[in-house]
C-alpha cells in the first residue's frame, strides 16, 4: 500500500470513529479531550460534529493550523506528565470522550505512551466515557467497543471506560 493510500485509509477510519464516538456520547454531558492537537484537523472536526461541548486539547507545541488552535483555556501546553495532571486539577474526573492520537512515527514510544495514559488517562474520565486512539491504549478494565464499518481492526482502537 502506497503512503498516500495509509494516510487515506487512517483518516478515513479517524473520522467514522469520531462520528461513532460523537454518536454514543449523544445523551451524556462532559467536556471532550484531544491528546495530540498536532495541525488541528481532529480539533476542527470535533468543534463541528460536537459544536456546543468543551473540548480541551493537550500538545507539546502549537503547530496547528490558525484557524484551529483553541484559546488558552482550552489548551495545555506541555509534555503530558506535566499537563494531565493539571487537567484533573481543572477539569476532575469529567470527560466523556477522549480522542488519543499520539502515533509519532516511533512505534516503540508510541505504545510505551499508550501503556502509560492507560495508567494516567482515568483520572480524567468519567464513567462510561469512550476512549478512541491511534495507538492502543491497554486498560484492562476498559470495554473494547466495535469499530465503525470499514475500518480495519488495528487501524483504529475503541474502548469503554468502566
Amino acid at each position: 500500500m502506497s503512503r498516500l493510500d495509509s494516510v487515506i485509509r487512517r483518516l478515513e477510519a479517524q473520522r467514522a470513529c469520531l462520528g461513532r464516538a460523537a454518536e454514543l456520547i449523544s445523551d451524556r454531558a462532559g467536556p471532550v479531550l484531544e491528546l495530540g492537537l498536532g495541525n488541528g484537523r481532529t480539533y476542527d472536526h470535533l468543534r463541528e460534529i460536537l459544536p456546543s461541548r468543551a473540548i480541551y486539547c493537550f500538545d507539546r507545541q502549537i503547530a496547528a493550523h490558525p484557524d484551529c488552535i483553541p484559546d488558552d483555556e482550552h489548551m495545555f501546553l506541555g509534555d503530558l506528565s506535566e499537563t494531565l495532571p493539571l487537567a484533573v486539577s481543572r477539569l476532575g474526573q469529567s470527560a466523556v470522550l477522549a480522542h488519543v492520537d499520539i502515533g509519532s512515527g516511533d512505534e516503540e514510544a508510541s505504545r510505551a505512551l499508550g501503556v502509560w495514559l492507560a495508567d494516567a488517562l482515568p483520572s480524567l474520565l468519567a464513567p462510561g466515557a469512550v476512549v478512541i486512539s491511534d495507538q492502543p491504549v491497554p486498560h484492562a478494565a476498559w470495554q473494547t467497543l466495535d469499530l465503525p464499518a470499514g475500518v480495519a481492526s488495528g487501524r483504529y482502537f475503541m474502548q469503554r471506560v468502566a
